[in-house]
């Protein structure tokens, strides 16, 4: 077992895990965070993105162990200080970016680190992005609606078939 601390959607938390414990493990069973979810177990569908120090990571694919010290979010720490949503959560709302909503969290988190680095991204650069997060209700067009809307940019077309 190993003890780790680290700062999850800004506060401090500890635990004790074991070597092989998952990072998504630890925020969904130690902390009760479970809006991060568990879609393959293989690093192929983005459900569990989360932030770790700022960067977009797959919690599959990182031990708890390698967040020690660090910072964390997730989709539980998105919304604004009053509760409400914020711009892009709402804009997935307004665009109908969700159909069953099992891709949600991933898809907010990596359209936050996408909008972070790039606030401006061309429709091109929202899909290309996008690659690592699997939906399979909503085909995508809608999400690429939301992320422009979010980025206050126009939303595209649907495109002809």
């Amino acid at each position: 077992m190993a003890s780790v601390t680290m700062t999850v959607n800004g506060k401090s938390v500890s635990g004790e895990v074991e070597g092989r414990t998952l990072l998504v493990e630890f925020l969904r069973n130690d902390l009760r965070m479970t809006g991060t979810h568990v879609g393959c177990d293989t690093s192929q569908c983005g459900a569990c993105v989360v932030h770790v120090n700022g960067a977009a990571v797959k919690a599959c694919t990182m031990f708890a162990a390698e967040a020690d010290g660090a910072e964390v979010g997730t989709i539980e720490g998105q919304a604004n200080a009053d509760g409400s949503l914020n711009v892009i959560q709402q804009a997935f709302q307004d665009h109908h970016g969700l159909q069953c909503g099992f891709c949600t969290p991933g898809m907010v988190m990596s359209a936050a680190a996408l909008l972070k680095d790039n606030p401006k991204p061309s429709e091109q650069e929202v899909r290309e992005y996008l690659e690592g997060n699997i939906c399979r209700c909503t085909g995508y067009h809608n999400i690429v609606k939301a992320i422009m809307a979010a980025s206050g940019q126009d939303i595209p077309a649907v495109a002809a078939e």
